[in-house]
Order: structure tokens, then C-alpha cells, then sequence
């Protein structure tokens, strides 16, 4: 296993990545990820401790995505021009200060700062996957990002469902301080399986970088078709996952947070059954499976879209949902890696503003159509978004033949 004096590089690769470290890099972008959705179910209780209205509460939400979109672009790209090992250490351990303030914050003002300061530092996770990516050999690159990025969706899906739960046992704070310590000792391990990161003479300026990201995804057709997949895919993912606590607090249902989060539990199945989709891209077959996973996506919101009549028909849709959005998700990562992996976390890091702005259209748009048309309406939503991502993969098949299929 490589070790922080390991001097192998990942300019200088040496056959397959071992498994184990694989399975940490998963484990330390799924933990730190779930930072960023621990606040969902807390959020009555942080208003009722501070004497916030519930809309004001919402910043605390608004300020995390805030702070993760800023991150993507000032942080991430620092991962093509410095040793990424020392930046994902140095991310962790601040991380760890951060949740702490969080979990011994006195004022309002020092929540919503501390909850800014998760979010940015959560775009760890990024980095991450652009490290293994790039780690990774290109026969073995789809099943790595797709192994990394199932951890990342155990960790926004189990995030919730962890989070009512500790909020049960010991408050809200409990679960900022659990998750504090967790990353410390995630540090500590990464200290010793994180490779080394030769960065290649003649990089450039990080002013330079930053400039460069836009210009990437401009230039190659391919990098924009994929951008623009993300942001309509996770529209859809996340106009269910926020509109879904809403029909379900309420009768007939009234469920408590423990067990709306256990629905995201249920999802797993899918995210897991996605990691395939890293396999099939590294086999040449990326542009057909995101067709269909697309087609899966559409149809996947017939079976939700009866959530009053039937759960077992929304837990079906479930699965389908989140197998279809992660297998998009997998492939989209591999392809845009696998055409400038010098320039991998740069890549990610302006992919992942698609995904930003995706998941906070979707949200803002599914609470909004929920007061006025209910759970159909979000449905329709939903399946707008897809069927327009659906619409978008056909109309660009030429363009996406560019890339490595």
C-alpha cells in the first residue's frame, strides 16, 4: 500500500491502483461530502436553539452551496499546480476546524460562517477524484472514478439519515462533532496512503489555470455536452430529494426525519449498481450507456410520480432514479478526465459547476412548484429535466463520438 513516502507519482504510474486504496479514496470523498447535506434535517432545530425564522435558516443551506461553488473555482484547480497530497491534508485539517466551530457556534453568525467555511472545504472531494483519475491507468480509470464517486453518493444520501439520527440521540451538535472527529482520523489515515504528486515543469500561474477552465470547456465540444448533462441530471436528482420531505412530513404520512432519510438509504442500490457504468466507459461504450441511463432517468419518475397511492412504487422509482443519475454521472467524469488528464482537476472542478448550479435550480424550483402544484407538479418538473437531458445526448451524438466512446 502506498504510504506519504511512497515515491511513486502520479506522472510516473505503476500498474493498477490496490484496491484498499481505491475503497479509502471512496471512503474520504463519501465522508466528506456528507458535510455538506448534514444541515438538511437539522434545520428546525438550529432555528428554534438561535431564534432564526425559518426562512432566515435556509441561509445556513444557501451559505454551504455557496461556499462549495467558490471552492470549485478557486480551490480545485490548485490540484494541477500543487503537490495534491499536501492539499488534501491541509483541506482535512481545516475541515476538522471548521466543523468544530460549527458544532460550538454561540451566534447565528458564527453558524453561518462556519457552515460557508464546510462548504468550501467539502470541494475536497474533487480533488479526490481527480487524483485517483489521474492515479488511475486508463484501462482501470472508469472503475476507479466510478468506485470513488459511489462513495461520494453513499455520503449525500446517508448523510441525512445519519444526521437524524445522532440529532436524536445527542442534538444537532452531536453531529458536527462526530463528524469532526471522523475527519481527523480520516487525515491520519490519508497521511499514510496518499501518494506523492510529481506536478509536471511548466504548469503555469494559478491566475493562468483559473482563466484556463472556461476556456476548456469552450475549446472541446465534449467537455460542454457533459457539463450540460450534469446540470439538467442533477436538476432532476435534486428537485426529488428536496420537494420529497415535504409530502412525507405530512399526513397521511407524517414521518419523522429518521425515516425520510431512510428512503435515501433505499437509493444506495441504485448509486452502487452505477459503479458498471465506469467499467462499460472504460470499455468504449460511455456514449451508449449514457443514453441509456438518460432513458432510465425519464422513465424512473412514472413510478414516483405515484408517491400518494403507492410507496413501493416510489421506492422502485427511487432506485432508478439514483442508478440512472450516478451512471451519468460515472461516465461523464471518466470521459472528461480521460481527454486532458494533465489538466484533470481543473476538468472536475468546472464539471462540478454544472452539477452546483444543476442542484441548486432544481431545488429552488421544486419547493417553489410543490406550493403550487403539489407532488404531481414536482413530477413533471422532474421529468422536464430529464427528458431535456434525454433531448440534449441526442441532439450531440456527433459531438460526443469526439471523445473516447
Amino acid at each position: 500500500m502506498p504510504h506519504g513516502k511512497d515515491e511513486r507519482t502520479s506522472t510516473e504510474p505503476e500498474g493498477a491502483l490496490p484496491r484498499t486504496t481505491i475503497l479509502i479514496f471512496a471512503v474520504a470523498a463519501g465522508l466528506s461530502v456528507a458535510n455538506i447535506y448534514y444541515a438538511q434535517p437539522l434545520l428546525d432545530a438550529m432555528a428554534q436553539e438561535f431564534g432564526i425564522s425559518p426562512a432566515a435558516i435556509g441561509l445556513v443551506v444557501t451559505l454551504t452551496q455557496v461556499g462549495y461553488g467558490l471552492g470549485l473555482i478557486f480551490i480545485v484547480p490548485l490540484g494541477d499546480l500543487i503537490d495534491r497530497r499536501r492539499l488534501i491534508l491541509g483541506q482535512g485539517l481545516l475541515s476538522v476546524l471548521a466543523l468544530v466551530a460549527v458544532a460550538t457556534a454561540e451566534t447565528g453568525a458564527i453558524l453561518f460562517t462556519g457552515m460557508a467555511a464546510v462548504g468550501l472545504l467539502a470541494v475536497v472531494v474533487q480533488v479526490l477524484v481527480a487524483f485517483a483519475a489521474t492515479l488511475a491507468t486508463p484501462t482501470e480509470r472508469g472503475r476507479v472514478v466510478g468506485t470513488v464517486t459511489s462513495g461520494i453518493v453513499i455520503g449525500i444520501l446517508a448523510a441525512r439519515f445519519a444526521a437524524g439520527i445522532l440529532a436524536d440521540i445527542g442534538g444537532w451538535r452531536a453531529v458536527y462533532l462526530v463528524s469532526a472527529i471522523l475527519s481527523l482520523a480520516l487525515v491520519g489515515l490519508l497521511v499514510r496512503v496518499l501518494p506523492r504528486h510529481r506536478i509536471p515543469a511548466g504548469t503555469g500561474s494559478y491566475v493562468a489555470a483559473l482563466r484556463s477552465v472556461p476556456i476548456l470547456f469552450l475549446s472541446e465540444p465534449v467537455l460542454l455536452v457533459r457539463g450540460v448533462l450534469a446540470l439538467l441530471i442533477f436538476a432532476s436528482f435534486s428537485t426529488f430529494w428536496t420537494a420529497l420531505v415535504l409530502p412525507l412530513s405530512v399526513p397521511p404520512f407524517s414521518y419523522s426525519h429518521t425515516w425520510i432519510g431512510l428512503f435515501g438509504l433505499v437509493g444506495l442500490a441504485g448509486a452502487m449498481a452505477a459503479t458498471g457504468a465506469g467499467r462499460l466507459a472504460d470499455r468504449g461504450h460511455g456514449q451508449w450507456t449514457t443514453g441509456l441511463a438518460l432513458m432510465l432517468l425519464l422513465v424512473s419518475w412514472a413510478p414516483i410520480a405515484l408517491l400518494p397511492v403507492s410507496i413501493p412504487a416510489l421506492i422502485f422509482g427511487v432506485v432508478l432514479l439514483d442508478l440512472a443519475v450516478q451512471a451519468v454521472h460515472v461516465t461523464n467524469q471518466s470521459l472528461i478526465v480521460s481527454l486532458r488528464p494533465e489538466a484533470s482537476s481543473r476538468l472536475i472542478g468546472g464539471y462540478m459547476v454544472f452539477y452546483s448550479v444543476g442542484s441548486a435550480l432544481g431545488a429552488a424550483a421544486a419547493t417553489s412548484i410543490y406550493a403550487r402544484a403539489g407532488w404531481p407538479g414536482v413530477s413533471a418538473l422532474g421529468a422536464t429535466f430529464s427528458a431535456a437531458a434525454l433531448l440534449v445526448w441526442l441532439f450531440t451524438l456527433r459531438a460526443v463520438r469526439t471523445c473516447r466512446t
